[in-house]
């Protein structure tokens, strides 16, 4: 950034990591989940990845970008749940996910807490998970790292990791992809020998010593560790005044 702008937030830096995950998607639909990876994904169609596909988050594709929790005024077509399921299984879409649960191979669990036959929570169930990891890239927004979101062991497979995805053979290993795990302490992948979680980059504030205490399996952390990259000028006003202006970023991802 310049000299002169603003000190970036916490949830900005989240923000501008979302959506460098779909930097150099091409033409394929974002499918973000959640207040910051929707501002991340509008602010890729606003940057770097013009050719982004967005919804209105229900049946729209919209040609605009509006303000998050504004109604779009330019509609490009209709995609009803029928046709969002057929694009799914064509690989066509990158969608962040969140996660309650999410281990060292990148299995994710939504659907609940305990044993499966006896759950001590019930959460949202398995959704449409386990067709997403297994057909099109498939990344994870954490708002809160805790070692009771990142796990040795995931109570249910929701979202297929690394390690059952091999399991399975190649035609679960096709199009299966975990490109990014994003939290409010910093950016993970899979780029490991052993396709296990690995550091790859720490907001500014965070420590590699807070990111493990806040992981409760063993994480792979190369020898020296950059910051996530810095939000740009245009970047931040983008975010603030266009995107959303109304910080709901802040409520999702509070001052550090």
């Amino acid at each position: 950034m310049s000299s002169g702008t603003t000190t970036a937030t916490r949830a900005e830096y989240c923000v501008v990591a979302c959506a460098e995950a779909w930097r150099g998607a091409g033409e394929v639909l974002a499918g973000p989940m959640g207040t910051v990876p929707t501002i991340g994904a509008r602010l890729a169609k606003l940057t770097f990845s013009p050719d982004l596909l967005l919804t209105d988050g229900e049946a729209l594709l919209i040609g605009d970008v509006p303000a998050v929790g504004a109604r779009a005024q330019v509609v490009e077509g209709w995609l009803p749940y029928r046709q969002h399921l057929a694009l799914v299984a064509t690989g066509r879409r990158h969608v962040m996910m969140g996660a309650s649960q999410l281990d060292r191979h990148g299995n994710q669990n939504i659907s609940c807490i305990g044993a499966w036959a006896r759950p001590e929570r019930q959460l949202l169930g398995v959704r449409g998970a386990p067709v997403n990891t297994l057909n099109n890239p498939t990344s994870y927004w954490v708002a809160k790292h805790s070692p009771r979101v990142f796990v040795e062991r995931v109570d249910m497979v929701s979202g297929v990791g690394y390690d059952r995805a091999a399991a399975a053979g190649p035609s679960a290993t096709r199009y299966h992809r975990i490109p990014d795990v994003i939290s409010n302490l910093g950016v993970f992948d899979f780029e490991t020998p052993d396709r296990t979680m690995r550091l790859r980059s720490l907001h500014p504030g965070v420590t590699v010593e807070q990111v493990v205490a806040a992981t409760g399996f063993a994480l792979t952390v190369p020898d020296e560790v950059p910051h996530t990259r810095e939000p740009t000028a245009e970047e931040l006003r983008l975010i603030r005044e266009v995107i959303d202006p109304k910080a709901l970023r802040d409520r999702e991802v509070p001052a550090a």
